[in-house]
């Protein structure tokens, strides 16, 4: 499942996203991961879920390369449950002309490892042009 929080910039997303985050690790058996462009975050979000700061990647330029940084994370755990993705926009040069593909590509990853993906995106749905929905959950 695929689930997004969208809006434009100020609107709580990210608050949002650590709020569901450190919930979803008191219930969860597995693993947690939270993809975040900075370490801002880091001490608002429990010492269980592990972090990941995309600008301590700088290589990953596209989302070619961003998914296939997913599909690293994913080799080195095999108990991930959930994985949130802040502001994805801001990572690797994702432009909202990217998110059709992008999306769908989360959505077939999330159905083969079964993988529940959070993620936000700073733009309002009618932005998201090309983006199919199906399978997908907005929460905000």
């Amino acid at each position: 499942m695929v689930k997004l929080l969208i809006g434009h910039k100020g609107s709580g997303k990210t608050k949002q996203m650590i709020d569901l985050a450190n919930d979803k690790v008191e219930e969860s058996n597995g693993s947690v991961i939270f993809i975040n462009k900075n370490h801002r975050l880091t001490y608002d979000l429990s010492h269980r879920i592990r972090v990941i700061c995309m600008e301590d990647f700088e290589y990953i330029t596209n989302s070619d390369e961003y998914i296939g940084f997913i599909y690293g994370i994913i080799s080195s755990d095999h108990d991930i449950e959930t994985m949130f993705i802040d502001s994805i926009l801001k990572h690797a040069d994702v432009t909202l002309g990217d998110l059709p593909e992008f999306i769908d590509r989360i959505k077939k990853i999330s159905k083969n490892y079964d993988i529940e993906f959070v993620a936000s995106l700073s733009a309002e749905k009618e932005e998201m042009i090309g983006v199919d929905f199906t399978d997908c959950e907005i929460l905000n």
